[in-house]
Order: C-alpha cells, then sequence, then structure tokens
C-alpha cells in the first residue's frame, strides 16, 4: 500500500506499528548509509577547489578563515538545525560563517559542492532518485496587532506647568 493513514485510537496505534516495522524492507547487510559531519580528507580534496575563491583581497588584516572549518561549520548547523549564535567557535565566528555561505551562495559554490556530494554518494552507495522527500518548517504567527500597522497619532501639546503670570497692575 503506497499511502497509510495512522490509526487513531491509541491501542490500533501499536499494532499498526509492529505491522509496518514487520513490514517494511530491510537494510541490506554491510550497507549503512554514511553521514557526514565533518569533510574527511579524501572529500576535502574534491570540496576545496570547488569552494575556493578566486576574488582578491582588497583590504588588508587578518587572514582569510580556513574554508574547511566554515564548511564543516555549514554541515553542523544543516545537521543540528541550530541557529547561527550557536556555532560552536571550532569553526569559527558566525558572522565569518554566515558571510562565507553568504559569498559561496552568491557565486554558485554551494551547488556545485552539492553536486560533488550528490556524485560521492551516488558512487559509493547509489542514489534511488524514485523516492523523494520535502522538508518545511510550520512557524506560528507573532501575537498582538492583526493587520495593517495602526497609524500613529501626532502628540498632544504639552500643557504649561509653571504659574500662571500675575495680573497687570494697569487696568
Amino acid at each position: 500500500m503506497l499511502f497509510r493513514c495512522y490509526p487513531e485510537h491509541p491501542a490500533r496505534w501499536s499494532a499498526w506499528r509492529m505491522e509496518s516495522l514487520a513490514a517494511a524492507p530491510a537494510a541490506p547487510a554491510g550497507r549503512d548509509d554514511p553521514t557526514i559531519w565533518r569533510a574527511d580528507d579524501a572529500l576535502w580534496a574534491l570540496l576545496a577547489p570547488v569552494l575556493r575563491s578566486a576574488k582578491p583581497r582588497t583590504k588588508p588584516g587578518r587572514p582569510r578563515r580556513d574554508d574547511r572549518a566554515i564548511f564543516d561549520g555549514l554541515v553542523w548547523l544543516a545537521r543540528t538545525g541550530s541557529q547561527w549564535s550557536r556555532l560552536p567557535g571550532e569553526f569559527g565566528p558566525k558572522s565569518t560563517a554566515h558571510r562565507r555561505s553568504a559569498e559561496w551562495a552568491a557565486t554558485g559554490a554551494v551547488e556545485r559542492a552539492w553536486a560533488v556530494l550528490l556524485r560521492e554518494y551516488d558512487g559509493a552507495l547509489g542514489i534511488d532518485w524514485a523516492w523523494q522527500a520535502a522538508d518545511g518548517c510550520i512557524v506560528t504567527a507573532l501575537f498582538g496587532k492583526r493587520g495593517a500597522p495602526a497609524r500613529r497619532r501626532r502628540p498632544a501639546a504639552t500643557r504649561p506647568t509653571a504659574a500662571r503670570p500675575a495680573p497687570s497692575g494697569t487696568t
């Protein structure tokens, strides 16, 4: 069966789960899906030319941060789904990682690196192109105002705080 709905009753859930586990095809012996957290030396030898920047430095200052550490940090961010502010220091400053990822995205290096990764994975284990998945993120709307923001009113004139002037002596 291609599509299955989850049973609504909890007692049926465990029976359905056990049935689906029994019906699931077993993974081939000795074959485990590799996941990367860091690029090893062989993979980095393929990725380094793709991610290398050809743009000359215009400002003096600190030397350019290592691309490998930045790439490993971007893999860590993608795998954990964490925020930029939680990027561990071993991958470099978050601002540098963000700037480098924006640079790689603008020059098309991310797409070329992704193609290298897919080619290597397909060569090692093979990719089942018939199976696809989509991922998304759902966030709740902020509480508070609804619709267009209200127009701010001009503040009223400030009332005087000094005492009233004395009446003049001439009438």
